[in-house]
């Protein structure tokens, strides 16, 4: 009898993905791997590019015919405070084909810790940390190849935000999901990814091992990035 199975899922790549608004480029050509199961981080100040190439990785990922997930900055950008949240999660289920119902939503509660709340409530009668766990836990229904996190803690307590990225992380080790964090928080890049691209202006001007970068950044972008060491001390 066969107790388990392991899903081979194969790299991920994007080439020379660029945007432009206004007729301004905002995002130059920018080419990313993206080994099964791997964590990236994507790094920038404020108005580096970082979330333009996010949003560009996960359109054009999606074209090539994979299944990648996202996960907002804020709860309040996926779910509606007029709806419940149970509709919420019906309709996360039917936008990957699935019958209301299929997704086996106890399971994900129970590995992301998510208390057992009135489905029937709208969002603000759930916690914000629970909110946004759901939101996560929407995003992991069929097991994506990826998911994409944009500044996915920025709404949390740190405290919170730790448990969190922990309970995640724990899930996408088990399921062989690659994760990116699209962040400005290096401290918490650092603990849970382990290659970081540095954006700076719309271009991809670092990319290298989480380690090396943290101890010899070879562009301004990341030495200053890395030269803000009031990180070292958050917890997550």
């Amino acid at each position: 009898m066969v107790s388990g199975s392991t899903v081979t899922k194969l790299a991920l790549r994007v080439s020379d993905l660029s945007a432009m608004r206004s007729g301004r480029t905002i995002l130059y050509p920018t080419s990313l791997n993206i080994a099964p199961a791997e964590r990236i981080g994507i790094v920038g100040s404020s108005g580096s590019g970082k979330s333009t190439f996010g949003h560009a990785l996960i359109d054009d990922l999606r074209r090539q015919g994979h299944s990648v997930a996202q996960v907002p900055q804020s709860p309040d950008e996926a779910l509606d405070p007029l709806r419940s949240m149970a509709f919420h999660w019906q309709e996360a289920e039917r936008a990957l084909g699935l019958k209301p119902g299929t997704a086996d939503r106890e399971a994900l509660f129970a590995t992301l810790k998510i208390e057992k709340g009135d489905m029937r409530k709208r969002p603000w009668g759930w916690s914000r940390g629970m909110q946004q766990r759901f939101v996560i836990a929407m995003a992991l229904i069929g097991a994506p190849d990826l998911i994409v996190l944009d500044e996915p803690t920025s709404a949390l307590d740190p405290v919170v935000a730790a448990a969190t990225m922990q309970l995640l992380d724990q899930h996408l080790t088990e399921q062989n999901i690659a994760m990116v964090l699209i962040t400005h928080d290096l401290g918490l890049a650092s603990k849970w990814v382990s290659k970081l691209a540095v954006m700076q202006d719309g271009h991809l001007v670092e990319e290298a091992a989480t380690q090396d970068i943290l101890n010899t950044p070879q562009t301004k972008a990341a030495q200053s990035l890395v030269a803000h060491r009031n990180w070292m001390a958050l917890p997550c």
